[in-house]
């Protein structure tokens, strides 16, 4: 399994939200491409970046820093945020991201992602983010009323890359992920899970592990590297073995 280190990104710089809340926002650092050389250097093998402003926008927000990310690491990126049409699955890839997430658009032009696999073989993920089993959108501003199961099961078929599971009420509130919903999703698919949402302790690794061997292709982590919880190179050891 890969360790994601996650860098949000809002205004220019590396924060965290609280479930999802853009006015709940904790910053880390004013220097995204310097946290990403961090993290790269504790030895992660991919980086997960968000473009918080542009999820919401619906359109690139923090282009700089995300650019400055990616040329300041020799690791793959993937980035998601306000990626909802053609033009922009094309400006990332051009600019060396190894892989976007596509959200929103999923659910409301799921023709696009597939489109875009066809395009980027093995270069397009499928961001699902849940609240009470539900698919939010936008930024996670609205809820849509398909379920997390039933967008997995309408990209089965997509040649997507990965699928990245969410569970909102988890992300950043530091309790722990929810290892039931996302085993069960994974087993429900068989494009590969990445986990993310409330990993904030080296034992969420360890039962993400023990209940997704097999199942899961890696997991996401952002708030519990930054304050310490998780240190990065044991977790990316735990995972590995």
């Amino acid at each position: 399994m890969i360790f994601f280190p996650a860098i949000d990104v809002k205004d220019g710089k590396c924060v965290r939200l609280y479930q999802g809340d853009m006015e709940k926002v904790t910053v880390f650092n004013d220097d995204p491409a310097a946290q990403a050389r961090t993290f790269a250097a504790a030895g992660a093998g991919w980086l997960h970046v968000i473009d918080l402003d542009g999820a919401v926008k619906g359109k690139p927000v923090n282009e700089a820093a995300i650019a400055a990310i990616v040329e300041a690491v020799d690791i793959p990126v993937q980035v998601g945020g306000g990626i909802r049409d053609m033009a922009t699955v094309d400006f990332w890839l051009e600019l060396d991201v190894e892989r976007v997430i596509l959200g929103t658009v999923a659910v409301k032009n799921p023709a696009l992602v597939k489109e875009a696999c066809r395009r980027h073989p093995g270069r397009v993920a499928v961001g699902i983010d849940a609240r009470d089993g539900r698919v939010a959108v936008e930024g996670w501003t609205k809820q849509s009323l398909i379920t997390a199961l039933e967008l997995a099961g309408h990209m089965e078929d997509s040649g997507a890359a990965a699928i990245i599971y969410t569970d909102i009420s988890r992300d950043g509130a530091m309790r722990g992920p929810n290892v039931e919903a996302t085993v069960a999703l994974a087993r429900s698919t068989k494009v590969p899970v990445i986990a993310s949402g409330g990993v904030s302790s080296m034992a969420d690794l360890e039962a993400l592990k023990k209940a997704g061997d097999g199942l899961l292709e890696g997991v996401i982590s952002g708030r519990a590297l930054y304050d310490g919880r998780i240190d990065l190179e044991a977790a990316v050891r735990l995972l590995a073995t």
